[in-house]
């Protein structure tokens, strides 16, 4: 075996390591989740052990499972839906007509992602108090939009700018206006930046939980806040905490693998000539 052989199978191997690393913890919790509770908080952890689906029974016919979710739905897909309406001409005007201030402004809006949310929940929670938006679905969702907006327009302005000028000019050439150069004939070239950048934004809403805990209720909570549920003072149920959990995680699971040749074409779009 040559040297390049030898570096390119350790390297395979090493990125397996990696995968396997990664995936473990949600290999653990689809294997909690089919334990009994007993099962469940045994030491030694057991690897053999009777199946049950009494954990994942108990998840989905609680009375409140379908508020959660529609909940959830409803706060993703909204949020996601207005942040795709606010940043895609927001990245078009940084990415075809930039100013001498953009790229400020776009590291500035970046900045905003590494604030801790616990800095700013006081005069989010005493705003929205006085807004009467405390436990209302579609104020989560405009908190969910403000938190997304950020990451949303960094990846459309990364691959506006891919976008060759010259097609853009042509478009005005043959007389097209601002909004027709936008409407037809960027965001058709767009659909893989557009589903990535959608795709991203719904999984963080998916499984955001400090705001959705701290801002709602009984009647607007997602299911982050239902797996949270789970822990009562009767103690942690970790196998029902698990189903619920897997219940959760499977949606946005099953939309990346779904998604995933757009996602990564979207997001590597520019990165080799």
């Amino acid at each position: 075996m040559s040297q390049g052989q030898r570096i390119r199978w350790e390297l395979t191997l090493l990125a397996y390591l990696a995968a396997g690393i990664m995936f473990f913890p949600i290999f653990w919790l689809f294997l909690t989740g089919f334990k009994s509770e007993g099962d469940a908080i045994a030491i030694p952890p057991k690897l053999v052990f009777t199946l049950t689906l009494e954990s994942i029974q108990e998840a989905l016919t609680r009375s409140d499972y379908g508020l959660h979710f529609l909940n959830s739905i409803i706060s993703a897909l909204g949020s996601t839906a207005l942040a795709l309406i606010l940043a895609i001409p927001a990245a078009y005007s940084m990415a075809f007509y930039p100013t001498q201030r953009t790229q400020g402004l776009l590291l500035w809006m970046i900045s905003t992602k590494m604030m801790p949310p616990v800095g700013v929940i006081i005069p989010v929670y005493l705003i929205f108090r006085d807004l009467r938006w405390l436990d209302n679905v579609w104020a989560l969702a405009l908190i969910y939009t403000v938190m997304n907006l950020p990451v949303v327009i960094w990846t459309l302005y990364a691959f506006f700018r891919e976008v060759p000028h010259e097609i853009m000019e042509a478009a005005r050439v043959d007389g097209a206006s601002i909004p027709q150069e936008l409407l037809r004939v960027l965001l058709p070239l767009s659909v893989p930046a557009i589903a990535s950048a959608a795709l991203l934004s719904i999984i963080l809403a998916w499984n955001e939980t400090f705001w959705s805990l701290n801002l709602t209720a009984a009647q607007a909570s997602p299911l982050s806040v239902y797996v949270a549920s789970f822990k009562t003072a009767e103690g942690l149920f970790w196998a029902k905490m698990s189903a619920a959990s897997m219940i959760a995680i499977l949606p946005v699971m099953v939309m990346g693998w779904l998604a995933q040749r757009q996602l990564v074409r979207g997001l590597t779009f520019g990165a080799i000539k």
